[in-house]
């Protein structure tokens, strides 16, 4: 069944190999891009792109709005803005914690928040978002404070969307890739094997069967995507 969906993100290299597998899915996609980002990161009749300020929540929530004018029903929204830093308790100060929860919470919740009502007009729909495994396990955070501690507010709105959703056919899902296979990755880790990190690909094909008649079954999952890393 061909569904629209929103993707935040979309021009990074997770959100390329997402986009990229739900329009051969069959999709429609709605990208929403950064001033950064190049608006033909990908070329298809099904992909639509524009650029939207995710750290203003006003602007979030119009964006919001003009998607819920344009279709009929928006099965998903896939929320994979974020970014990294390093950092342990005597290096980070509240600066870096607020920009580690501007760049991976707010630019989600500023989404969830129009997006939740936009579902539960419809009558549903699904909710994924990145979480990290630094902020299951505290002592691999413990050198990485802000990004954690802003990734771990990711589990819990996770937790709070499917409590307040349960009744209506919303659900969130968290996908934690451990490190991802991307050319950053390994020039920022060259003595590392790569073989045993995550291809984004593979995040992509975990979040197509959530999005799936198989996935629509499952409730509060966190799909742990680590290999061997």
């Amino acid at each position: 069944m061909s569904d629209t969906l929103i993707i935040t993100g979309a021009a990074g290299h997770l959100g390329q190999a997402v986009t990229q597998t739900m329009l051969d899915e069959g999709h429609t996609v709605e990208a929403v891009l950064g001033p950064a980002d190049d608006p033909g990161f990908l070329k298809h009749e099904r992909l639509h792109s524009q650029e939207v300020n995710l750290f203003d929540e006003e602007q979030a929530r119009s964006y919001v709005k003009s998607m819920q004018k344009k279709y009929e029903h928006i099965a998903a929204g896939l929320l994979l803005v974020g970014g990294f830093a390093a950092g342990n308790l005597r290096q980070t100060d509240k600066a870096a914690v607020e920009d580690m929860f501007r760049l991976n919470f707010y630019t989600a919740y500023h989404m969830v928040s129009p997006l939740f009502q936009l579902f539960r007009a419809q009558g549903g729909g699904r909710f994924v978002l990145v979480g990290t495994r630094p902020a299951l396990v505290p002592n691999q955070g413990k050198n990485l404070v802000a990004y954690s501690l802003s990734k771990g507010l990711i589990f819990q709105l996770a937790e709070l969307i499917n409590a307040e959703g349960k009744k209506e056919n919303i659900v969130a899902s968290v996908v934690v890739p451990s490190t991802l296979d991307t050319p950053v990755n390994r020039q920022a880790m060259p003595d590392a094997d790569p073989s045993d990190w995550v291809p984004p690909g593979q995040v992509a094909e975990a979040i197509r069967f959530l999005l799936s008649d198989t996935g629509a079954m499952l409730r509060q999952p966190i799909l742990k995507i680590y290999n061997n890393a």
